[in-house]
């Protein structure tokens, strides 16, 4: 006979989940999932942008759910479908009040769903529309260590704010650059897995000052409930489980985290 798992820890302290894909969930109706999120104290959630056909979705679902928030950007999957209309949509959205960073945009060359250039075209064209906005931008990357941290480079000197790596699998090269020029980095269920090692020793390495906690629901799911839909309602499992990793007492780790999901996304520009 299968063995209860744990039900999920509900905190004092709020949480911010800072990266997850409402659109993508199945079952539950989104009002139940907000309300489950909300349950175990998720305070606020944001949703994100990743092609033409779900930045209106993304931005529908914030105006329909007071704490949704959402992004406007092309993932590197979706590059082949990236257009100067498509980035004339992404400025005209971002300027909503309730839309908080350019993304999810950024590289992807495990996968390789849209051509290597078209990918790179497209990252650098959000990268200018984050800085001509002074937005925060929320990075994906994947097996693309060299040519991440080469464009990053070439602008990161003209960004007035900066953002996320989120769901950083990548190496401590990277990391270390990107902690380095201040960038935050997400962890999610994926630093739960047996397997994962490489990406606690990251978690290790990050300053409490530049992590944030997402699900990139419904992918992803932690330890105890993987293999089943993830959720927002997970969240506490990944907190949690980054205070082990890094031996910080969760009513220390809490508050730092909450207060840079703050600074990352509902801070105007200096």
């Amino acid at each position: 006979m299968a063995s209860k798992k744990r039900n999920i820890p509900v905190f004092d302290h709020p949480i911010i989940e800072t990266h997850c894909h409402l659109d993508y969930l199945e079952g539950d109706a989104l009002a139940d999932t907000i309300a489950n999120a909300q349950a175990v104290n998720i305070e606020r959630i944001i949703t994100i942008g990743v092609s033409p056909d779900n930045l209106d979705t993304v931005m529908g679902i914030t105006r329909e759910h007071e704490i949704v928030y959402g992004t406007q950007g092309i993932h590197p999957h979706d590059a082949n479908d990236y257009t100067d209309d498509v980035g004339q949509k992404i400025r005209e959205n971002a300027v909503d009040k309730k839309i908080l960073a350019i993304g999810e945009i950024g590289l992807d060359y495990y996968y390789d769903h849209s051509d290597r250039t078209k990918q790179r075209n497209a990252f650098e064209q959000q990268l200018q529309i984050a800085i001509d906005l002074e937005m925060p931008i929320v990075v994906h990357t994947r097996e693309a260590d060299e040519d991440m941290q080469a464009i990053l480079q070439n602008f990161v000197g003209q960004m007035p704010k900066r953002g996320v790596i989120h769901s950083f699998t990548s190496g401590r090269a990277l990391a270390e650059y990107c902690l380095g020029e201040g960038f935050h980095l997400g962890f999610n269920g994926i630093s739960t897995f047996k397997t994962a090692e490489n990406v606690r020793e990251i978690v290790e390495l990050t300053p409490m000052e530049q992590i944030l906690f997402e699900t990139d629901a419904p992918y992803l799911t932690p330890v105890p409930y993987r293999g089943k839909p993830n959720e927002p309602k997970y969240l506490p499992f990944i907190a949690e489980h980054i205070g082990v990793v890094k031996n910080i007492p969760l009513d220390e780790l809490l508050p730092k985290v909450y207060q840079n999901s703050l600074d990352v996304f509902f801070k105007p520009a200096a």
